[in-house]
């Protein structure tokens, strides 16, 4: 297909433009307007911060509560600082860097104070012990060194999870001794083993087998290491029945750092409201596509690995020419054009008891999820991100923005006609988007401790076709383990992604152009999609809400 014109340089052309763009707002400066007072603060502050912020998570941290105590009173001064810069009057693209710097401050005062994974969550430990696991042998040199390094690290890591976890939540307990002796059965991200090993444990096994015959000398390391995490399962055993605190953080934590942290202009009952009608919406419209689908052949699973990754190239061909002939967005030069340089989330697994729920998609068509998850979607996203230059921006991953990107890519291409020639694939879109509503509905539900884990377990497989109990628990622990909020990123974020592509549609009128709308919005980075709304478009609806702070401390009431 032939290129078009670098996202770099749309990037570039954004942050300078769209202060002028579409409706006159007060705070728009004209075209060419000199970076105004204060700006180069708050690049300069923010860069203090992330400076700040690394320097807090090297090696094995202290989490006394004197020393997260001192580490708040410091993330307090940053906010401090920040309120002292004075944004009114900045051009708009200026204006949403100081709200964005606001949202990453916000955000890791609520780490600090609410989330507090080091003192609730057994798995912000094992976490960081399993991917040692995968390290191929032999290794020499600097990489030999920092295996035994991080391998050395892992008693005193255990020592520390003992010491800090005094506010353990039982969901938290419970999915992190899952996961220190059992598969997760999804894999993803793992090394292949036909048989996977049981959890950290299983994988600490494999890996000392494998020592044993390529590279013995680390034997004593990888013993050493595996013992201790073994202590670690023993202790959580004998505490589990003590561990009762809820994983949530409760209806209105979640309602504050949905508006100061996510910016999403929805409180946790409206998107549930939201989220229940989608839940409607994409059953009967999955109902109505089998109905008219009833008198073709069902799609049928691949017989082997070269037969699916046939159809994942001949996907990837098909979405790239479709890119190129709808005029839907630039591809840069650096998007590679070989599929398999730019991955895909789904590998070809055999399993005892056949695909999960990921794999009856993906096996049978891959495009839903290649728009999803590779062109134009997180993996064509990353890398343009990976180009911005800007320097605040370029340091900002909101969920909402990448995930509502993501899913509005799945039915945006339906509309299009994409799907024209597959219909049954259209069942797959729906059948996805059941999931990502059940899913919203789930995240806020744990989120406010209405519900366990094994209820939204239960609740989504019992809503959703083909839903597997593994997959189902896996983003489970995902949602209710990360930031807030991150699993109904999804559909609100697809929302506001609609939102704002029919608000410049209306502003622009003839004048509109989708590939230019994709480029526009790509370029503004990472950035929670409210605020890449009001830089487009100049519309201060939402901005009036976000403007309206409230204190975490007075939530807290601290």
């Amino acid at each position: 297909m032939a290129r078009i014109a670098p996202m770099a340089a749309c990037a570039a052309l954004l942050l300078t433009t769209l202060a002028s763009a579409g409706a006159p707002s007060a705070d728009a400066a004209p075209q060419g307007h000199a970076e105004p007072q204060g700006h180069a603060t708050l690049v300069a502050l923010f860069d203090e911060f992330l400076a700040w912020r690394q320097s807090q998570s090297a090696g094995i941290v202290d989490y006394g509560a004197a020393a997260v105590e001192r580490r708040v009173a410091e993330m307090l001064a940053f906010q401090d600082r920040l309120e002292a810069i004075d944004p009114s009057g900045w051009p708009r693209a200026q204006t949403v860097d100081w709200f964005a710097v606001r949202s990453a401050f916000d955000q890791h005062e609520f780490l600090l104070r609410v989330s507090r994974p080091w003192a609730r969550d057994p798995g912000f430990y094992v976490d960081r012990m399993q991917r040692l696991t995968f390290t191929d042998l032999p290794v020499a040199g600097e990489a030999l060194e920092g295996l035994r390094a991080r391998l050395a690290e892992i008693p005193e890591l255990v020592e520390s999870a003992q010491r800090h976890l005094t506010d353990v939540a039982a969901d938290f307990a419970d999915l992190a001794l899952h996961n220190l002796a059992n598969a997760d059965g999804v894999g993803h991200g793992h090394p292949w083993r036909e048989t996977p090993p049981p959890g950290v444990i299983g994988w600490y096994a494999d890996f000392l087998g494998r020592a044993r015959t390529e590279q013995p000398e680390l034997v004593p390391d990888i013993e050493r290491a595996k013992v201790a995490i073994e202590s670690l399962q023993a202790w959580l055993v004998e505490r589990r029945p003590a561990m009762t605190a809820k994983a949530g953080v409760g209806r209105e934590l979640l309602d504050w750092y949905l508006l100061h942290v996510k910016y999403m202009p929805y409180s946790s009952d409206e998107v549930v409201t939201l989220a229940q009608r989608e839940l409607e919406r994409t059953w009967a419209f999955l109902a109505l596509e089998q109905h008219r689908n009833r008198k073709l052949p069902e799609l049928t699973l691949p017989a082997s690995r070269e037969e699916y990754e046939q159809r994942i190239a001949a996907v990837d061909a098909e979405v790239r020419a479709f890119l190129a002939a709808q005029d839907f967005i630039s591809i840069p030069e650096h998007i590679p054009a070989d599929f398999r340089e730019m991955g895909f989330n789904v590998p070809w697994i055999v399993r005892p008891k056949g695909p999960n729920y990921w794999e009856q998609v993906q096996y049978r068509d891959p495009s839903p999820d290649h728009w999803h998850a590779v062109i134009p979607g997180h993996r064509y996203d990353a890398r343009v991100l990976d180009k911005l230059e800007h320097p605040i921006r370029r340091h900002l991953r909101d969920g909402g923005r990448a995930e509502g990107w993501a899913l509005y890519l799945e039915e945006a291409p339906l509309q299009l006609g994409f799907y024209d020639s597959r219909p049954r694939t259209r069942e797959l879109i729906y059948n996805f988007a059941v999931f990502r509503a059940a899913r919203t509905l789930g995240d806020v539900w744990l989120q406010r401790n209405e519900i366990t884990t094994a209820e939204a377990v239960a609740y989504w497989m019992a809503t959703t076709p083909w839903l597997d109990e593994d997959v189902a628990r896996v983003d489970a622990e995902i949602y209710l383990r990360r930031p807030p909020g991150y699993g109904l990123g999804y559909v609100i974020g697809s929302f506001q992604m609609y939102k704002l592509l029919a608000d410049r549609r209306r502003q622009l009128g003839e004048e509109f152009s989708l590939r230019e709308f994709h480029d526009q919005f790509m370029a503004a980075g990472w950035i929670p999609i409210a605020l890449i709304r009001y830089e487009m478009t100049g519309h201060d609806d939402e901005m009036q809400r976000f403007r309206k702070r409230t204190r975490l401390s007075d939530v807290l009431g601290l």
